[in-house]
């Protein structure tokens, strides 16, 4: 019985030393660098917050905030209306 006490024991405490790793919160890009108009003609800009497949990444994983990803939104779908990104991937409309 003593040596499953003390293996719940080992189990309840992290080792000495050690930390649990705990994710730090994604800040805003745009905020940090201050930008409150967002460009639809930032091709290269628009881009970090699509998918490889052309979809928009969603916030929380690219650590935006509310009000940017609405406009970030906006941007790619007007960027989309004239032909500067694409809806889909190159891979998928070439098999289609």
């Amino acid at each position: 019985m003593a040596g499953r006490e003390r293996e719940r024991e080992e189990r309840a405490q992290p080792e000495r030393g050690r930390r649990k790793f705990t994710p730090r919160r994604k800040r805003c890009v745009l905020c940090i660098d201050g930008i409150d108009v967002v460009d639809y003609k930032q091709v290269g800009f628009l881009r970090n917050f699509l998918t490889t497949r052309g979809k928009i990444k969603p916030r929380h994983k690219t650590g935006t905030c509310g009000k940017h990803q609405r406009r970030l939104a906006v941007a790619i779908k007007r960027a989309r209306h004239l032909a500067l990104l694409p809806y889909t991937a190159e891979h998928i409309r070439r098999y289609q």
